[in-house]
């Protein structure tokens, strides 16, 4: 087996470890997890670390009813609230060549169930059903299932917000590399890219925070009437 050769930067694997990301996000980390055991290890040295921090704190005194009042509101948020953990657990499944674990308590065994709409074409798109926080900083995050046949080039664009790629099947390249399955990318309003296939096509798991924004004079004229 391959390993992913691009991954997640310190700071995004701390705050998966602690907790701090909308699901969308906390999706594609725990994605590349299964496939990465560098990354898993990382996570697992950084949640040993948070955990004998918060040993040696000293316990503050709370105030009477402190407890029922949380309790309370823990009862109101369930009743409200019928969704999978805000972080994807991780396990050491294999059973499908497919879908990490993680991925496939959202979107099935291999995404069919999805509703997949084509975009251009030879790329359909499927939107992940991802319960939970679903903002990041302000901005809307979103999970979808990305298929590209083989060669094919995206549209030219930068980001209002971020986007994180993990590659399921086949893979892509552009300028940051050439990026096969497990392997993790991370764009930002300081990357113009076009991402392009691989000969064999690409299936990736793709989180966008906050809109894409396409380039270039046709890009930039078909801007004001994208919803992705």
């Amino acid at each position: 087996m391959t390993l992913p050769r691009h991954h997640p930067g310190e700071a995004l694997l701390l705050d998966y470890a602690s907790g701090l990301l909308a699901e969308p996000v906390a999706l594609a980390i725990a994605t590349h997890l299964a496939c990465c055991p560098a990354c898993r290890h990382a996570v697992t040295e950084m949640e040993a670390v948070g955990g004998a921090l918060l040993e040696g704190l000293e316990p503050e005194p709370v105030s009477a009813g402190s407890l029922e009042a949380v309790m309370a509101r823990l009862d109101r948020a369930d009743a409200r609230l019928a969704t999978p953990p805000a972080r994807p657990s991780l396990s050491s499944s294999s059973s499908s060549p497919l879908f990490p674990e993680p991925l496939r308590r959202y979107a099935g065994e291999d995404g069919r169930a999805l509703r997949w709409t084509p975009m251009v074409p030879g790329m359909s798109c499927a939107v992940i059903p991802v319960g939970g926080a679903g903002r990041s900083g302000g901005m809307a995050a979103k999970a979808r299932l990305m298929r590209m046949r083989g060669n094919l080039p995206m549209p030219r664009h930068t980001h209002a917000g971020v986007e994180i790629t993990v590659v399921l099947d086949g893979g892509f390249r552009d300028e940051l590399g050439a990026f096969a399955r497990g392997d993790l990318s991370f764009g930002d309003a300081s990357i113009d890219h076009q991402p392009v296939a691989d000969p064999e096509g690409c299936l990736c798991l793709s989180v966008t925070v906050g809109p894409l924004r396409l380039t270039g004079a046709v890009g930039r004229f078909l801007n004001p009437f994208l919803s992705f």
